[in-house]
């Protein structure tokens, strides 16, 4: 997901403007047209399609065929489900199969997707969205306001909210209304000023057609599901009635169809990928970067500011005592997880996600390195002293380098005279647990969101993933504030109040933010869309313009 540089524009002066698939297209009208969208980290590097001929300038290129993909391997809980969409294998189908209002562009820029305008009142209170006209579904059918009607009142409805609704701002059922046959009002009782870029951007709100069926999905992606074998994987085929996506990266896909196939072990991957079994995958070891470049395989490393956090959670013993989380942020050798666990490819993390947020740069806080003597002080203040043993629970099912991690702080914590047996679990026994009873310590694999729109899917009370079960009111009332402010610079001080809280006394420890780093056979295929944000396997699952040779 790489950001090193960021827009940060007041979005006071620009509510009330309309915002048009026009006014977006202008690359001079850029800096307005995110002003009007709201506060957002830009992207440097990584960005767009690869440099190799399309077919239509390729001798090679041709139309059709089908790509297959291995990816790390999924479990029963697999789902087609756009709104509930939790685990690597889902996104593959939600990406693919679906698409929302608006997404964000390969640099973190907010664009129109289905939607042709999205306008907000003066005071982000009330959002208008108008779909672009002739839309079509999967089954041929129009895309029309009730569907996003139907689409968002599933996601909030109170009795059953879906994963995307905490990332909403409160938004109820009855703050969505049809306007007319493309146009919807969507109104809060206190504002939302991120809607228009968090809030419809993320997958977790990808629009379904009114009489959606979740058995037999229908969504308006490049790519129709054909078959769906939860744990095994899936195939896709070219949707004839795809629209035109304006950035570049869209109109009908060139590949006749797409085969996901899950693979349990990341050696049997590569070595799928090697032998000509499949043409690309995701969660390339890094160990294996110079390897498979030798056999014609080109790796895809994109820095990102997605991570693999190791877990404590505070309801938990030991948790419960803030003293054990600073220690343990204290035992671990963040180089040594750099070099050891990511080969290079990954860089230093702080503890504290959206680490391209204005906010939490503005937080500025000290870069955290090992320092045992005050873990092991800590600890004694805790009453531990050369006695405290704990189990990680970690899994190659959150991507390579995730195992390595949590067997260097294992090494690490020797020294601090904590005892941590690493407990490596198949990715259907990691995320067979609930949510709401999470392991007490453990890792996860997270994508790159902004801090607010992170502390709404995994930090908040009500978060659909809060893996740590975090809760501080101080911390909570800080984030419902920063939904709400529309100055950029006070928001922006918010969430650096925010973060220096979670820094000081969360729960989350991110030794490394780690980069995306897939590959695919270049002897076979050219036309992948990298994407240097958000951490999303091969760029995004955007194959629109993959072809065969």
């Amino acid at each position: 997901m790489s950001r090193d540089s960021g827009y940060h524009i007041d979005l006071s002066k620009f509510l009330g403007a309309r915002v048009t698939r026009r006014s977006l297209l202008k690359g001079g009208a850029a800096a307005g047209a995110l002003a009007t969208l709201g506060p957002l980290a830009g992207a440097c590097g990584g960005t767009g399609a690869d440099t190799s001929a399309s077919p239509s300038s390729s001798a090679g290129g041709k139309k059709g065929g089908i790509l297959k993909v291995g990816m790390v391997g999924g479990s029963a809980k697999d789902t087609a489900d756009p709104h509930y969409s939790n685990f690597m294998p889902d996104e593959s189908i939600n990406w693919l199969v679906y698409e929302g209002l608006m997404k964000f562009s390969p640099t973190l820029e907010p664009q129109l997707m289905m939607a042709e305008e999205v306008t907000p009142n003066a005071d982000a209170s009330e959002w208008t969205v108008r779909l672009k006209p002739d839309l079509l579904w999967q089954d041929g059918k129009p895309v029309t306001a009730d569907d996003v009607v139907y689409t968002f009142q599933r996601i909030t409805d109170p009795k059953n909210p879906t994963l995307g609704a905490p990332g909403l701002g409160g938004l109820k059922p009855s703050g969505v209304t049809k306007v007319d046959n493309l146009t919807t009002k969507f109104t809060w009782e206190t504002r939302n000023v991120l809607f228009g870029t968090d809030g419809l951007t993320q997958r977790l709100v990808h629009l379904v057609p009114k009489d959606f069926d979740p058995n037999n999905p229908v969504g308006s992606g490049p790519f129709k599901l054909t078959e769906f074998k939860p744990g095994e994987g899936f195939k896709f085929e070219r949707n004839e009635y795809y629209h035109d996506d304006f950035n570049g990266i869209g109109g009908l896909p060139i590949l006749d169809g797409v085969e996901v196939i899950e693979f349990a072990d990341p050696t049997a991957r590569v070595n799928a990928l090697l032998g000509g079994t499949i043409d690309a995958l995701i969660e390339l070891p890094a160990s294996q970067m110079e390897i498979v470049k030798a056999n014609g395989i080109v790796p895809m490393n994109q820095k990102s500011g997605g991570f693999c956090p190791i877990l404590m959670r505070i309801s938990d013993e030991p948790f419960t005592d803030v003293r054990v989380r600073q220690a343990f942020r204290l035992i671990i050798d963040r180089d040594q997880v750099l070099s050891s666990a990511f080969n290079g490819v990954a860089w230093i993390g702080n503890d504290v996600a959206g680490v391209f947020d204005p906010g939490v740069k503005l937080a500025d806080l000290p870069q955290r390195v090992q320092d045992l003597e005050q873990a092991r002080s800590l600890l004694k203040q805790a009453g531990y002293d050369n006695d405290l043993s704990v189990e990680l629970v970690c899994s190659d099912g959150n991507g390579a380098g995730t195992v390595a991690t949590a067997q260097v702080f294992a090494e690490n914590a020797k020294s601090a005279g904590v005892d941590v047996k690493v407990n490596k679990v198949t990715a259907d026994v990691l995320w067979g647990k609930d949510y709401s009873d999470w392991w007490t310590f453990s890792m996860d694999f997270w994508g790159y969101r902004n801090y607010l729109q992170h502390a709404a899917v995994a930090t908040v009370p009500d978060a659909p993933w809060n893996e740590i079960d975090w809760k501080h009111d101080e911390w909570y009332a800080l984030i419902q504030e920063g939904f709400r402010t529309i100055d950029d610079a006070k928001r922006n001080e918010i969430v650096a109040e925010a973060a220096t809280i979670e820094y000081n006394e969360g729960g989350t420890m991110i030794p490394t933010f780690k980069n995306q780093l897939d590959a695919y056979n270049g002897d076979k295929v050219a036309g992948f869309v990298t994407n240097a944000v958000q951490g999303i396997a091969l760029g995004n699952w955007r194959f629109n313009k993959v072809y065969f040779k």
